[in-house]
């Protein structure tokens, strides 16, 4: 998942072009944008938006000459305690924790929060056909494996500014040209997206985010230097971090978009926006598992940056960025294996999706 990437809400309109072509008008981009972008989105999914495209049909099918009978009658759509209850619940031991200074609370919360969340799944996809229930697990664990590799941490943004010589100033235009990159690569990588499995879809971009790993590599050993030598200095560490952020940033929300295409197309039409929620809750689970991972590799690979005491001017730590080329490595070869390992397994299993 690309570290400069776009927020979920601005991805979720084009889920529909994915999953349903004929989900073209505005109030089906708004219900998808509204369900899958926010907690509440649910209730406006249920109670408003979905009445508002239900009228539009019918009066599509009377101006048809063709008659609409309700099948559901009377029938509301039930509220699901056992989500709302465990919703609750994620929200109240997550502030609880969070707000005293537990011991390990970080990774208490992610373990707590996982078992939440598994258990409010289990609740829902009891709604599906079976196929379909094994299907959506295999994918949402691939999912989450993928989003859940670590980074280097703050250790390479420090080893940019300090040898590398980036300033807020290069980092606002990656974080620029990233937002935009993000948005246009959703919209070209569609078919993509649309044409190939989950699995491949995954394998593929395992691939490119650890060949976008290199450059990161290979300019803590110097590789800029040398670029730089031979193009009379056009081709430096700036130029090599921007043409990698353009490449790595049309990436970076494209593994979220299959799994609310498959809910889009496979979930119980009363319960696509609970759906949204509680998967995307659980993929997102994969950032808190990252940043654990993140937190133990920077404990065994140590990486720090001088810091001055301000008064005095003495040093206090030196930097140290000895290891910091392990730690990039490390971090690219578990981003190419780990993800693709993991579909192998689901793949031989009878967790397998095709979608």
């Amino acid at each position: 998942d690309s570290q400069r990437g776009v927020p979920m809400v601005w991805v979720a309109p084009i889920v529909i072009s994915i999953s349903m072509n004929k989900a073209k008008d505005l109030l089906q981009i708004l219900q998808i944008w509204f369900s899958s972008s926010f907690p509440i989105g649910s209730y406006a999914y249920s109670h408003g938006l979905e009445s508002l495209i239900d009228n539009k049909k019918i009066e599509n099918l009377k101006s048809l000459g063709l008659e609409f009978k309700e099948e559901r009658g009377a029938e509301k759509t039930k509220v699901n305690w056992w989500i709302l209850g465990g919703s609750l619940i994620f929200v109240i031991f997550t502030l609880s924790i969070g707000s005293f200074k537990v011991p390990f609370a970080q990774e208490i919360v992610f373990i707590g929060s996982v078992i939440i969340i598994l258990f409010l799944m289990f609740k829902l996809i009891k709604e599906l056909p079976e196929n379909l229930r094994l299907t959506i697990v295999g994918t949402a664990v691939i999912i989450f494996i993928f989003r859940a590799m670590p980074g280097p941490g703050p250790g390479l943004t420090w080893f940019e500014i300090d040898k590398l010589g980036f300033n807020e100033q290069f980092f606002s235009i990656l974080s620029l040209l990233a937002s935009v990159l993000t948005l246009a690569g959703i919209v070209l990588l569609r078919p993509f997206m649309a044409n190939n499995s989950i699995a491949k879809i995954i394998v593929v971009l395992s691939i490119a985010g650890a060949v976008l790993f290199l450059p990161s590599v290979g300019m803590y050993y110097g590789f800029h230097n040398w670029t730089a030598s031979l193009t009379g200095g056009v081709v430096d560490a700036k130029f090599i971090a921007l043409i990698n952020t353009a490449l790595e940033s049309p990436l970076g929300q494209v593994s979220m978009i299959p799994l609310l295409a498959w809910i889009a197309k496979n979930a119980p039409s009363h319960l696509k926006a609970t759906f949204f929620a509680v998967f995307a809750s659980f993929t997102n689970l994969a950032l808190s598992a990252s940043a654990l991972g993140t937190k133990y590799l920077n404990e065994i690979f140590t990486v720090t940056r001088e810091v001055k005491d301000k008064v005095s001017g003495e040093i206090q730590t030196t930097a140290d960025y000895s290891e910091l080329g392990v730690l990039l490595i490390i971090v690219t070869l578990l981003t190419l294996i780990l993800p693709i390992v993991f579909v192998f397994i689901i793949n031989n299993s009878k967790y397998k999706t095709k979608e």
